[in-house]
């Protein structure tokens, strides 16, 4: 993965603040996979883009998460740390967005939901009956084909076995002991909300090193995100020596 610079990130950040959250997780996934068309990012399995975007996340702001949760026992505030280079490892897309599933006759082909097919079915009245109809790719019968609405409970219910089963990345959940009272919370760890509240502060304090640059020497916003980290930080002391 390519990093990307002050200039470009900090455009990917103005962009996402007119955007709901979805739309701030494509930019940040456009930010991670640029040699991906951009209509293709919204189909890809779940977990492929969870993947992307803790290595962006390991790119842009290095290995340790620090995560703030309350135990839903006793309201404990726990603080933890984890790894996002180890969580894109083991998100790591999976090597085939279709799964095959036999049972009693039916072979039935499905396409791993993409954050697109979520959204969509979430529209629906029945989402569950609408991811069905989207990603489903051919189902027979002893043979025959049959349609999304046809197939039975418990052909459902393997089909979304082997989904879970072929992407574990698309549902990333923590299930943390509290040291205080002993039970365990379990989260949801939101990747995308998570590594935008990161973007956001790092804009956010880049905009202020840009205004006290500028004004003690005079450059431009080119000028000064074109200077490393390093050598920035290095004039903002000097500035403040002054």
């Amino acid at each position: 993965m390519a990093i990307t610079g002050a200039a470009e990130l900090l455009a990917t950040w103005e962009a996402g603040l007119a955007e709901a959250p979805t739309g701030r997780a494509l930019l940040l996934h456009r930010t991670a996979r640029p040699d991906v068309d951009t209509t293709t990012l919204p189909v890809l399995p779940v977990g492929e883009r969870e993947a992307d975007l803790f290595a962006l996340r390991r790119a842009l702001f290095g290995e340790r998460m620090q995560v703030r949760l309350g135990c839903v026992a006793c309201g404990e505030d726990m603080e933890f740390d984890l790894d996002a280079g180890e969580f894109a490892r083991s998100l790591s897309g999976p090597g085939d967005s279709i799964v095959r599933v036999g049972h009693d006759g039916w072979d039935v082909r499905f396409r791993l939901p993409g954050v697109a097919d979520l959204t969509a079915a979430a529209r629906s009245a029945d989402p569950r009956a609408a991811l069905l109809a989207r990603c489903l790719v051919s189902a027979a019968r002893d043979g025959v084909a049959v349609a999304a609405g046809e197939l039975p409970a418990p052909v459902q219910h393997r089909i979304a076995e082997a989904v879970e089963a072929a992407d574990p990345g698309a549902d990333v959940t923590l299930d943390i002991a509290c040291p205080e009272c002993g039970s365990a919370t379990r989260a949801e760890l939101d990747i995308a909300s998570y590594l935008w509240t990161e973007l956001d502060a790092w804009a956010r304090d880049l905009l202020l090193d840009v205004h006290l640059l500028a004004t003690s020497y005079g450059w431009s916003e080119p000028e000064i995100l074109a200077l490393s980290p390093l050598r920035r930080r290095y004039y903002l002391e000097l500035c403040a020596d002054v």
